[in-house]
This record gives structure tokens, sequence and C-alpha cells, in this order.
């Protein structure tokens, strides 16, 4: 029997939500403050997914600006009725829920529509239509009387289609299945004329949970399931490779299996970096409702593949981006906005000239990065571009030239987590004008220079390694030095805190508003396994 590797999407891919399309799947996941925000991928087997675009890919949708990295967009819930697709989220502000919207688009690769505000409370909403036509929209918000319910309550009130606004009653639904624990990611689905309510509970780290409640009417009142809770990691020892599952999705496929999505983490140590990924779960059916990983319990790294699936692609590639398109490929993302201006592709051609690591070049080639004001620090639109890590074991590398005239104008490579927690390889100049590369990390919000030294070009190759211990940041100029090495779990969740997992950037500040100095990044490469290659 075939089998696939999970997580299907690795690396910063939380809160997944799924839904079919004849034989075509369509998910999506948070993207909290970086934009374009809400990517959306498509498959046709739920194992091998292609990224299609983004929900929210203009600024005038939504606004991010003075975002926190784990705010913004979160919790997604993707929905197909009749030719048009719906996307609900919550935009959070201060770790709360803020305003909810609605987009909707005739194709899911876009253009996706100016944003609806539905007036809700809460976070994590959701959409059912219901057989009849009728659309159901449910969320999670604080109990009115936490002392009896518990502290969470899912709620519902119905969403006409046609004004695209809420009407009609609010319905409690459920308070959850472990009283004393936050219900939240509800979803609605009918089996044999029966409703199941699909929800989370114990947050979304160790104690995270798939519970569910049922009903004979879609307002309910629903009634616990008392098998719950369905799916869970939280009574595993620490050798279990994934932790953390929870907020489930369901799907049926045309061959009349059911899967869920998920998502988890895989930590090390007690710490994870790479963030909530989307695993894929197998789920039965029975009189008493869904079991999820009928023949395991659990999620499983190694799982039998779906029916129909053919080619388990891994993307375990060298990938090398040269910049030489006419747009950034959907998995670059910037902070709270759009870098135009800041960051902008250089067309190919011109005359190859020698480069200072002996690599012939394009003068108009690759990436330019205009130096910002705007530090990595600050909750604006810094001049960064950034990809998630998605392998524990990883080579990132990147040729950068830049003239600094003074130690304050840098660019280069940036190990992210969050404003206030990462760490830079930078390519600068000190009081003289020589060039340096210092190394330099920030934790809660101070900076520390760890490293520097003199290089002979302004143009460089800077590389960083990560493994299950460190990772060390490498200057490939002349005979190459190493800089240092940071421990792999400064860079992780449960020592930053937040919601989100590392990006691997490249960025350029020191700039003034009348300032054009720039730099020119003419090529980024990710190596799962640190499969490097020279260059």
């Amino acid at each position: 029997m075939p089998t696939f590797t999970n997580p299907v999407l690795p690396g910063s891919h939380p809160d997944p939500s799924v839904c079919r399309v004849g034989e075509d799947f369509y998910l999506v996941t948070s993207s909290f403050a970086y934009f374009p925000g809400l990517p959306l991928f498509h498959s046709r087997d739920l194992v091998n997914w292609t990224p299609l675009g983004h929900v929210v890919d203009r600024p005038s949708q939504v606004s991010l600006t003075g975002l926190d990295v784990s705010d913004g967009l979160w919790a997604a819930t993707v929905r197909h009725h009749e030719g048009t697709f719906y996307v609900v989220v919550t935009l959070a502000r201060g770790r709360q829920g803020s305003t909810t919207f609605l987009f909707t688009a005739a194709d899911p690769a876009g253009p996706w529509s100016d944003p609806t505000d539905l007036e809700a409370e809460g976070i994590d909403p959701s959409l059912f239509f219901d057989d009849d036509g009728r659309c159901w929209f449910t969320a999670c918000r604080d109990a009115a009387e936490p002392e009896v319910t518990g502290p969470g309550e899912l709620w519902m009130r119905e969403l006409d289609l046609e004004s695209l606004a809420l009407t009609g009653p609010t319905h409690a639904l459920w308070y959850g299945a472990m009283r004393g624990a936050w219900v939240e990611a509800p979803h609605v689905y009918k089996r044999d004329g029966v409703y199941y309510l699909i929800a989370a509970e114990g947050g979304t780290e160790h104690h995270h949970a798939v519970t569910a409640a049922r009903s004979g009417t879609v307002t309910g009142p629903y009634s616990t399931d008392p098998r719950s809770p369905l799916l869970t990691h939280r009574h595993r020892g620490d050798a279990e490779p994934i932790h953390n599952v929870g907020h489930a999705d369901l799907v049926d496929t045309p061959a009349g299996e059911t899967w869920a999505v998920v998502l988890g983490v895989r930590p090390l140590d007690g710490t994870h970096t790479l963030g909530r990924e989307v695993f894929l779960v197998p789920v039965e059916w029975t009189p008493r409702g869904p079991v999820f990983a009928p023949d395991a319990g659990r999620v499983r790294l190694s799982e039998r593949a779906t029916a129909g699936a053919v080619a388990v692609a891994q993307g375990d590639g060298v990938v090398r981006d040269e910049f030489d398109g006419a747009v950034l490929g959907p998995e670059w993302n910037s902070l709270r906005g759009p870098v135009d201006g800041l960051v902008s592709l250089e067309s190919g051609g011109g005359g190859a000239v020698e480069g200072g690591t002996g690599e012939a070049r394009s003068e108009k080639a690759g990436l330019r990065i205009r130096l910002s004001p705007d530090a990595l620090t600050s909750t604006g639109t810094p001049a960064f571009l950034a990809r998630r890590q998605q392998h524990v074991r990883m080579r990132a590398r990147t040729r950068v030239h830049l003239a600094a005239t003074a130690p304050s104008q840098e660019a280069g490579l940036a190990v992210f987590q969050n404003h206030h927690q990462h760490a830079t390889l930078a390519l600068t100049a000190d009081t003289s004008g020589t060039p340096q590369v210092v190394l330099t990390t920030v934790e809660a919000g101070t900076a520390t220079r760890l490293a520097a030294i003199t290089v002979t070009d302004d143009e460089v190759v800077l590389a960083v390694d990560s493994d299950e211990s460190d990772y060390t940041f490498r200057v490939e100029a002349g005979t190459g030095a190493t800089l240092g090495s940071i421990e792999r779990s400064f860079f992780s969740t449960e020592r930053a805190g937040g919601f989100v997992g590392v990006h691997l950037g490249l960025y350029g500040t020191g700039g003034t508003t009348t300032d054009a100095a720039e730099a020119h990044v003419r090529w980024f490469e990710y190596a799962p396994g640190q499969a490097g290659t020279d260059g």
C-alpha cells in the first residue's frame, strides 16, 4: 500500500481548513502579520499541495500596520457553494479577535473580493451550508457565565447570502467537552441527518485536542460526544514525534473516504522552531460519529495514501531563486504589507562581470533592496522578504552586494522568529568604511553583537546551517569563516512566544527617507538536509 509522509505542508502553516469541489481540494491556513495573507493551496489527492495564491494580496483589503507578528489574520475557513468560494477569517489585535471578515471569489486563484465586515465577535469563524441552501456562521467567544458553563462558547447565526450579513437570532451551541478549557475552532458537518460539531479544546499547545458534539437540528442544542477528546497527543510522552494536535477540518473524497487536516508541531527536546504544520489524518464514520486515525489512534509521520494518490512529492530538493522572473514566487512574504519601493526585481541582461566571489554575474540580475529606516524590530513594513523554514536540518545561502559607508547600513540574511526574537548575518562596514560581516541576535527586543569579521570585498555569500542543536552562521569569502552558532531553542515558539515558526529572510536597513543606498541580492538558496551546493 502506498504511503505518504506527514506533514503534508511543512513549516509554519497553522489552522488548516479544507474544502472539495469535484475532483479538486482547496486549503487555506493562517498568515498572521505576514503579507500577502491567507495562502491558498490546491490538490487532487490531499497529499501534494500546490500554491494558488493568497486571499489577501492587496493592502486595501486589510490593514496589518502596527501589528505584532502573531496577531493579524487568524484561523480562516474556506468553503464553496454554488459556484462561489467563501473565506471567513478573524483579524486579531493584541491577541484578541478584532474584526471578522468575509471574502468571496469565483476562482480560488483570485481575484478575491474586498472584505465584508460581518460584525461578529470572537475568533475562529466557520461556515456551514445546509441541504436547504441556508448558510450558518459559527465562531467562538467568551461565555456569558464562565463559572457555570466554562470559559468559551460556540455560537451560531445565519448568514444571508444575498446581503452577506448575519441575520436572525444568535444560538449558543456548546461549551465544550472539558468545561475548564477554552473551546474553539468550530466546524459543522451533516451525516445521515445528524449534525456534528467538531471543535478544539485545551489551547493550541501541548493540551490541544479535537472534541465533538451532535444534534438533530443545526441550531442545537448539541450534546457532548462522550468519547471526547476524539484525537489528541496530550497523553503521549516526549518521544512522540508530533505534539499539539488539533484544529481539525474534515473533507470527503470522490472515492468516499473522509480525511481530516489538523495542525501539529514536531518538537525536539521540548521546543519547536518550524511552527504549526498541516498533518493529514484518516477518518471513519460510525453510528457514534467520526473516528479519527482508526488504525492507530494518533497522527503518524507515515500514513497510508489517499485513494487515487499516485505520486507523493515531498519537496526535499534544493530550491535556488535567481530572482529572474517577472514576479516573486508565492513562497516569499513581507511583514504587514507590500514592500513596493523597497524591494524590487531586477531584469536580467547586461554584461557579465566577475563578482567578489569569483562568480560571473549580470549587473542587472537579482533583487534590489533599498535600505529602509524601519528595522526588523519595528512594527512597520521593513525592507524584508522571507520564506518559511520547513526542515530542521537545512542550509540557507545568499549572495549579497552592499557598498556600505557606515555601520548603520546593513543587508543580509535573517533567521526571523518575530520582531522581538531573531538573528541577522549582515554585510556592513566599520567606521572607516571597510566591509564587515556581523552576526547579531535580538532577544526580547535587545540587540547583541556576537561576532564581526573584516572581509575584502563588498559582495559575499552569507550562509546559515541548522540542525537539531544549533543554527551556525558562516560567510563564504576568501577561505570562509564561521562567525558563531546559536542554540536552536533560541528561535523556538516556547522561548519567543507567539504562534509562528521561523522564516528565513533577506533584508536591508539603515537607510533614511532621503538616502537611496541599496543592496543587491544575486540569488537565494534553500537546501533541506544541509545539502548545500557551491555557487
